[in-house]
């Protein structure tokens, strides 16, 4: 999805954190997919993407409360992200908090996002 839409270059798309890492997938009725997310071991979030034309249903929701549950069940109470700053509201809603200056990442501007699960008001 990254590789496609955003242009991001296939060799930063894949990396040795891939086996390691716990990734969720939303998929249409014929078994296509059309989100994805992953959480690695350190509670990172990231590959966090919704096909354009599924947006809007929740789909981004579902995939980022799904990790955050993994991460409660691992007893680990903080996330991180690199958010598009496009993104930026919709990770707010989670009860995520910029931290730092805007950075390049892949020809993006991002910034990066905390989340501390204790503190938040998220209900999951």
């Amino acid at each position: 999805m990254f590789i496609r839409e955003q242009q991001i270059p296939e060799e930063l798309e894949w990396d040795q954190f891939d086996a390691v890492s716990v990734h969720a997938l939303a998929v249409n009725n014929a078994g296509q997919p059309v989100g994805t997310a992953r959480l690695l071991p350190d509670g990172h979030i990231g590959r966090m993407a919704v096909l354009k034309e599924w947006r809007g249903q929740g789909l981004g929701s579902a995939l980022l409360t799904t990790l955050l549950r993994v991460l409660i069940k691992r007893r680990q109470f903080e996330a991180q992200l690199h958010a598009q700053t496009s993104a930026i509201p919709f990770y707010k809603k989670f009860g995520f908090q910029v931290v730092g200056k805007e950075f390049m990442e892949a020809g993006i501007p991002h910034v990066k996002m905390t989340l501390s699960i204790k503190q938040s008001t998220l209900i999951i």
